[in-house]
């Protein structure tokens, strides 16, 4: 059985995860959404968790980035969070609709994906029969999106600088000392310069046709306090030629990892190659403040032409490391008229997106 115990956000444990820590619920709090911290009493795991309620199509719903940290057997999986789930619901207000837990764990079927080369997870409908395997009411669904990456691909920091070059592939590097011959350079930047940052980023977007997060989720990552105990940082990068900003990154650290979180990039120079010199840059600094790894986000499972995510599978696979398959995003329903409704809504609204 799972317990759990409300608690000050600033109380929140030491992770290496960004997204649970004190600091992630300050910038969500700046955003309108209210935060709140439990710890998690089990026979199977320990820790705690950050939890951030949102108001949603009319609804409240529960939103668990990254969270928990730690997972229980995989095969206890469902059992697990369905116990966690209902410890939860006791704690939350009774207009919540459901829990959403965006979640960190090894995928299920990881093994599988990376010893066969799957193209891409199993269908929403087999995840659902394997996670709910076991649990009391059947009540996992898979959402229909991911809150963050599903396949991501973590690049190892550990060696020194000429050992992480090595592990790149050869255009990788050849990439990087291209940048510097044509006169691109890497500094680190401020809050002064987001407008700078978001005009690229609005760039990005219209190029590669997804719709920009608003200003005011950059300026308030800004605006929050780096406390010492979660030791959560960020660090701001703009690669720039002569007079020109060619593109720019936002990279969290927590604890020994550090996370791209948003990146952005210019419609001139782009032969000059300033992504690559940036994300080294990046990796340089992660590593002098103490980081292990360095997680640049979404690609594709295997290298597929078909697939939205293969150019990023390209760029980011020059730089070595490794995909990591992991759950992905989970919905508990606690009003199932309020759930459907909010279902309806997003499906909607994703619809008129595309």
């Amino acid at each position: 059985m799972v317990d759990v115990i409300a608690k000050a956000t600033n109380e929140l444990y030491p992770t290496d995860i960004l997204f649970q820590t004190p600091y992630w619920a300050q910038v969500k709090s700046r955003l309108g959404m209210e935060p709140m911290a439990f710890d998690i009493l089990s026979s199977e795991t320990w820790g705690d968790v950050l939890v951030l309620i949102r108001n949603h199509c009319g609804h409240k719903l529960a939103l668990v980035p990254q969270g928990p940290e730690h997972a229980p057997d995989e095969e206890s999986y469902g059992q697990y969070l369905e116990d966690l789930s209902v410890a939860l619901a006791d704690r939350l207000e009774p207009d919540v609709a459901f829990i959403r837990y965006d979640l960190p764990w090894k995928s299920l079927y990881a093994d599988e994906m990376q010893e066969q080369g799957w193209r891409a997870f199993p269908e929403a409908r087999i995840r659902e029969m394997r996670m709910n395997m076991g649990t009391r009411f059947w009540n996992f669904r898979k959402a229909p999106t991911d809150m963050t990456v599903a396949s991501s691909l973590v690049v190892d920091l550990d060696g020194s600088e000429d050992d992480i070059l090595g592990r790149m592939k050869p255009k990788t590097r050849y990439n990087i000392g291209l940048a510097r011959r044509k006169g691109v350079y890497v500094q680190e930047a401020d809050s002064s310069n987001l407008v700078d940052f978001y005009g690229l980023y609005e760039q990005t977007a219209r190029r590669n046709g997804f719709i920009p997060c608003c200003m005011e989720q950059f300026s308030a990552m800004f605006r929050c306090n780096f406390g010492a105990k979660d030791e959560a940082d960020i660090i701001f990068l703009l690669a720039r030629h002569g007079r020109d900003i060619l593109s720019g990154a936002i990279i969290g650290i927590s604890g020994q990892s550090a996370n791209f979180l948003y990146g952005a990039s210019g419609n001139i120079k782009r032969n000059y190659m300033p992504s690559s010199l940036m994300h080294w840059a990046g990796m340089c600094m992660a590593r002098q403040r103490g980081c292990l790894t360095y997680e640049m986000g979404a690609v594709s499972p295997t290298p597929d032409d078909e697939h939205p995510f293969n150019g990023l599978h390209r760029f980011k696979t020059g730089f070595g490391g490794r995909i990591e398959f992991r759950s992905g995003s989970w919905d508990y329903p606690l009003n199932e008229g309020a759930y459907r409704a909010i279902q309806n809504a997003e499906t909607m609204y994703r619809e008129l997106g595309a």
